[in-house]
């Protein structure tokens, strides 16, 4: 029985730990490329990112969902459509309260602020992977509990499509911020510092879920509307801004085939 427990709690600490692997990694980058990245590279892993997001959103977390209602009958819809709801409602509400500066914008959103420029853009990719932590956490959180049909490798899968777009995303924010001014090592920490919120909003999403159980579906559901908030309000703005906006397009249809596939595979 303890082995057993131990061998549940390694997974679900390597299921958390993928993830931030995964920016570390990206942002690490920084200390290997002299350059900049193009903007059409920057499209190609913005839209790759989206795609990731998309799938993960259906099939780790909307569909499971839907499957733990099938006995609500015709109202099976309902914890789906308001936790998605509650999901987009939360990251408007983070949009609008935190100022945040998106990579290539030229004003910053959320309050005015005397925050530094880079700070600010720290901030919009720290509120662009807090759902995805969100998400992790919760698919564990219902691998975790026995109650729902959440797998260990579905919920890995989960993790690996995410560590997979994390990885350009930490290349993304290192890269520009060496461009903005910071020396190698402070834009690779704030890359770093930028993924660090996965882990832990992954965490507390779980001790969340175990306290509200029953609430499973809308949880699951919480985590798929803010990571479709953060794909249709930022990343797909991105990967279609400028010209030869197909790139975006093709990786976006990539990024999501590998985590459909993905979620498949190990699920």
């Amino acid at each position: 029985m303890l082995q057993t427990y131990l061998s549940d709690l390694g997974e679900v600490i390597w299921g958390l730990l993928i993830p931030f692997i995964g920016t570390t990694a990206g942002a690490a980058g920084v200390f290997f490329m002299k350059n900049g990245l193009k903007d059409s590279v920057q499209r190609a892993l913005t839209g790759f990112a989206a795609g990731v997001m998309v799938a993960a959103s259906i099939w780790s977390l909307i569909v499971p969902a839907m499957e733990l209602c099938e006995g609500y009958g015709r109202f099976a819809f309902l914890p789906a459509v308001v936790g998605f709801w509650i999901g987009i409602l939360f990251l408007l509400i983070l949009d609008t309260v935190v100022p945040h500066l998106h990579m290539n914008a030229k004003e910053a959103e959320g309050p005015k602020t005397k925050l530094k420029r880079t700070t600010m853009m720290v901030l919009a990719v720290t509120l662009h992977n807090l759902p995805e932590g969100m998400a992790v956490g919760v698919v564990y959180a219902g691998y975790i509990s026995g109650n729902s049909n959440i797998t260990a490798g579905g919920a890995l899968a989960l993790a690996l499509g995410i560590a997979i777009q994390n990885f350009p995303e930490g290349a993304i924010i290192s890269m520009p911020l060496h461009a903005e001014g910071k020396d190698k090592k402070g834009a690779f920490l704030d890359g770093v510092l930028s993924g660090a919120v996965e882990p832990i909003g992954a965490m507390l999403t779980i001790l969340a879920a175990g306290v509200f159980l029953p609430a499973m579906p809308y949880l699951l559901c919480f985590a798929a509307g803010a990571m479709m908030y953060v794909v249709v309000e930022e990343l797909i703005p991105e990967m279609s801004a400028g010209d030869h906006t197909n790139v975006g397009v093709v990786m976006f249809s990539v990024g999501f085939t590998l985590m459909m596939a993905l979620d498949v595979a190990l699920g």
